[in-house]
């Protein structure tokens, strides 16, 4: 009698999967509980007192913070139901749970659209003191609502919160919905741009908290809410969606701890500013803040193992939860009223001149030769991203060496030292002067962009990435696999041909300084990062394509390569000579306006920046062609080796077929000739 064979456990599909509803009462909570905590914050802070003048009334003033809340919470679940569906759940033969986020993303980023352009006119009415039934509103808000930065970054998350909302009903494919998961983040933290950070007397330090604290927000408490929506669809892989979820929480959670801690110093500026209303509040959000790390901390603890062993745990997973979620929409309410309050200290910086008021800093004074070492200002965004990066690194490095693997010390070395030389071009002297002389500003460029990725490139951290981190067997993303998928892209084969990666380098160099994007970058805090962004990523990519050892699309080879190299060399001292010999000034409404009275002639400090540009570029070009050669000469050398032992193994067959080869063509001239 023949025996039916029984399917192993871990092939069966969990029953309910497939057909059960997903759970749409972690936003409802959220909401509630951000609107309880919100009514007696704004009470306490007078974010919504009657104004003595032009006052809106109290539908504009109740409904700007209200629609906030709003708009924060939707956005978030929307990053959070794309981020889990594309990097997190596992997708099973019988259930459709990355169709289903996409669906729920798309429908919930509709309600985020509404609550932006609701934000949007209630913003706009309360800046020019008008009832949202006063005459001439309608045409006030199209006349002038792109002009004002405030409503136009408003108008922005607004478009891209509808951009995410079709994108997401259309498509439940992995990679569309980790793009659509970008662009809903980056609606979000552009919001940073306004408000008291855009306005704060330690503007760039404020801005950039504020924008991790928001990063970390909508991953920590979209990621949650999105959890407890699909909790009934993904069975027994609840376990390891929450394990995985876990660890992105936890990094989550320190990104909004420490920013947190930054923006509130900033607002508060001292301990006496906690007596204040204002600092009231930041006492609540952060006595929240506490509690849910310990939630998390219990959550990760003890759920994450039970529910990997036993699914049916899914209902005390969904408990503890909904307790996060309803402290985070307290949390998410108190931000909502923060954000309309005065903090103690005041927006404007005091005492303010003409430098302070074009670069964000004071006057830094004439540079000397001992600044350049001894001079810092530290910016945290760069520092921490120097920090994280090396701390990554090392971490991976202790991995593969606790597995008994080997690593090199030189790359360890390397890639301290090119962080190190990062921050001091960033935070030093550069940095510091950087903001006002141009012949600074040549030296932060060329440190970040030609020597910062000298050191960079050879300690290989995309092949330790691979080697350290884990691979997940359920063909998810997680941080390998996007590695992976990103340097084996169409995007990425296009970007590291040594042409195009040469002509990035060298094209967007003068498009940068000959255009108004140096000025743009020059003045505002945004345009200045994504210049730093592109110095290091582009500066990156053309070292990688020249002397990467990391995996990638195949090499050119090293012939061709020097020749690209000394092209872009050659490229590159015209720029400098062109910039030494002009006669017209770059960017000169914002040198001439500086005034430096100590800084007469700006037009003979951009031809030092041209000296510098052109000197400075040729030490890491000779480095580069000297790295291309070498390895050349190795590849030769390896290939003669491999040469050799095949000769050795089958009597240098390959050498006698190409003499009989050369006989057959000699006998065959003779023939006919």
């Amino acid at each position: 009698m023949a025996v039916r064979e029984s399917t192993p456990p871990a092939a069966v599909e969990s029953p309910e999967a497939p057909a059960a509803p997903v759970s749409l009462r972690a936003l409802p909570v959220a909401l509630g509980a951000a609107l309880v905590a919100l009514v007696p914050a704004a009470v306490v802070t007078g974010a919504v007192a009657p104004l003595a003048l032009a006052d809106p009334g109290p539908f504009v003033r109740w409904g700007v913070p209200v629609v906030d809340a709003v708009s924060t919470l939707t956005s978030v679940t929307v990053v959070g139901l794309l981020l889990l569906g594309a990097f997190v759940v596992p997708e099973r033969t019988r259930t459709d749970r990355r169709g289903t986020a996409a669906r729920l993303a798309g429908g919930v980023a509709a309600v985020w659209f509404v609550a932006a352009v609701l934000e949007v006119v209630l913003t706009f009415a309360d800046l020019a003191g008008t009832p949202v039934t006063g005459a001439g509103l309608l045409d006030q808000l199209v006349s002038f609502a792109w002009e004002l930065e405030t409503t136009r970054v408003l108008l922005i998350s607004a478009g891209l919160a509808l951009v995410v909302s079709v994108g997401s009903s259309l498509t439940s494919r992995r990679a569309p919905m980790a793009w659509l998961a970008a662009l809903a983040l980056f609606a979000v933290v552009v919001q940073s741009l306004t408000g008291h950070a855009a306005g704060s007397a330690s503007h760039e330090d404020a801005v950039n908290g504020l924008a991790v604290h928001l990063l970390g927000v909508v991953v920590w408490v979209g990621g949650l809410i999105a959890l407890v929506v699909l909790r009934p669809r993904l069975g027994r892989d609840l376990g390891a969606s929450v394990a995985r979820f876990s660890v992105l929480a936890t990094w989550a959670f320190a990104a909004v701890a420490l920013s947190g801690v930054l923006q509130a110093w900033i607002r508060l500026g001292s301990v006496a500013g906690l007596a204040t209303g204002y600092g009231a509040v930041v006492i609540g959000k952060s006595v929240a803040l506490v509690l849910l790390g310990m939630f998390g901390w219990q959550q990760r603890r003890v759920l994450a193992g039970r529910l990997a062993d036993d699914p049916g745990d899914g209902r005390a997973f969904t408990r503890l939860a909904l307790g996060e979620i309803a402290l985070m929409g307290v949390a998410t309410g108190l931000a909502a009223v923060l954000a309309r309050s005065v903090p103690p200290v005041p927006d404007a910086a005091p005492d303010p001149s003409r430098v302070l008021e074009l670069t964000g800093y004071p006057d830094p004074g004439p540079v000397l030769s001992s600044d350049w070492l001894l001079s810092w200002r530290l910016d945290w965004l760069f520092l921490a991203v120097a920090v994280l990066a090396v701390g990554l690194y090392v971490a991976g490095v202790r991995r593969l060496r606790g597995r008994g693997d080997a690593w090199p010390l030189l790359r360890v070395v390397m890639w301290v030292l090119g962080w190190a030389l990062f921050v001091w071009a960033t935070c030093g002297a550069p940095g510091i002067w950087g903001r006002v002389l141009f012949s600074a500003h040549m030296v932060m460029h060329m440190v970040v962009a030609m020597v910062v990725p000298l050191l960079l490139v050879p300690a290989a951290p995309l092949t330790l990435a691979l080697r350290a981190l884990p691979s997940r067997p359920d063909r998810t993303w997680g941080p390998r696999e996007v590695i992976l998928q990103v340097v084996h892209s169409r995007l990425m084969g296009v970007l590291s041909n040594p042409v195009v990666a040469a002509a990035l380098f060298f094209f967007s160099l003068a498009a940068f300084y000959y255009t108004g994007l140096f000025e743009i970058a020059l003045t505002t805090h945004t345009g200045h990062l994504l210049m730093m962004a592109h110095f290091l990523l582009t500066g990156y990519l053309f070292v990688w394509v020249m002397i990467g050892i990391d995996p990638g699309p195949r090499r050119w080879s090293p012939l061709m390569l020097l020749v690209i190299l000394f092209a872009t060399v050659s490229f590159h001292a015209f720029f400098g000579v062109a910039l030494t010999g002009s006669s017209s000034l770059l960017a000169p409404d914002f040198f001439q306006a500086l005034g430096l009275p100590w800084s007469a002639d700006a037009l003979a400090d951009q031809r030092t920046a041209g000296e510098i540009a052109w000197g400075v570029g040729e030490g890491p070009t000779l480095v580069l062609a000297v790295v291309v050669a070498v390895q050349w000469f190795r590849s030769e050398t390896r290939d003669a080796v491999r040469q050799d032992r095949q000769a050795h193994r089958d009597g240098d067959a390959e050498l006698i077929a190409y003499n009989e080869r050369l006989a057959r063509l000699r006998d065959e001239a003779e023939r006919l000739g």
